[in-house]
């Protein structure tokens, strides 16, 4: 099965083989964006594949600029550029997304394997629907959002869990997540009973690991959510993580290392995926007994 490469990953690809050019030139990126009259931060952004390049002359000259003559080469860099431009499955959703998560959404829709840990409320991918739209609403009074702003997001985030149920190569899914974050009420006990109900089901594919950090266990923790995407092959892995209502993805090795030993150490911490249905089914308890 081919890898997926969707328009973001072709633009990260774009991006990294432009800084390497750029770099195998000595050129400093204030030098080339001086030479094409771009912004720093225009160029900047490319390369780390925030932007894309939407003219093919701007990236022609790029090339010159850079030395770069070998036919093939140049061929595979305008073709890699093509296919970044291709409209993403979010854009309908993006004047509702946080600063960032275009990125991260492109890449994660790419992305082989995903490791996340999450101490205060359920991951995205396995939150039910009316668990998200619970969510969005509890936040609309504080955040002065629309009843248009809440379904808009509580459909994005339904449609990202095609990632983990598509048939076709789904995404291995691994979460770590805090005994804090499924005693949070969100949206009262029917929903409650609901989301706990959808964590067993998605459980239940081969495809998705859920474990989960008791607050009574003495272990290592972190207060700061964040997630690891992996990749087939052509891109390196890269780290995400929240930040006042902005999401950074990066792929510099010294960073997704020690967040990769976090996570680790949080999966050594928590229960054995298997006992994940069972601390379910107490909590449901619990509750329904309110």
């Amino acid at each position: 099965m081919a890898a997926r490469r969707g328009p973001t990953f072709r633009r990260r690809e774009l991006g990294k083989q432009l800084r390497l050019l750029r770099e195998k030139a000595d050129i400093t990126i204030e030098e080339a964006s001086a030479a094409l009259r771009f912004s720093e931060t225009k160029l900047a952004r490319v390369e780390t594949a925030h932007n894309g390049l939407p003219k093919i002359r701007d990236l022609e000259k790029l090339l010159d600029l850079y030395g770069v003559q070998d036919l093939d080469t140049r061929e595979a860099l305008l073709i890699l550029h093509r296919d970044s431009l291709s409209r993403e499955w979010w854009t309908p959703y993006r004047h509702v997304m946080w600063n960032g998560m275009a990125v991260f959404l492109g890449l994660e829709r790419d992305a082989r394997a995903i490791r996340s840990w999450q101490p205060d409320l359920v991951h995205g991918l396995l939150q039910s629907e009316s668990y998200a739209r619970a969510l969005f609403l509890s936040e609309k009074q504080v955040e002065e959002t629309t009843t248009q702003f809440v379904e808009e997001n509580v459909r994005l985030r339904m449609e990202r869990k095609d990632i983990i149920t598509r048939k076709d190569s789904p995404a291995e899914l691994n979460v770590v997540v805090s005994e804090a974050a499924l005693r949070s009420w969100i949206g009262g006990k029917d929903v409650m009973l609901e989301q706990f109900e959808e964590i067993e089901r998605l459980v239940s594919l081969d495809n998705v690991t859920v474990q989960i950090l008791p607050m009574f266990l003495e272990s290592y923790r972190t207060c700061l959510n964040f997630g690891l995407l992996d990749f087939d092959e052509g891109l390196e892995p890269v780290v995400q993580t929240d930040l006042q209502e902005t999401i950074t993805v990066t792929d510099k090795p010294l960073m997704v290392w020690r967040y990769a030993r976090r996570f680790d150490a949080l999966r050594g911490g928590a229960l054995a995926p298997s006992a994940t249905p069972e601390f379910l089914h107490q909590l449901a308890r619990e509750i329904d007994s309110h």
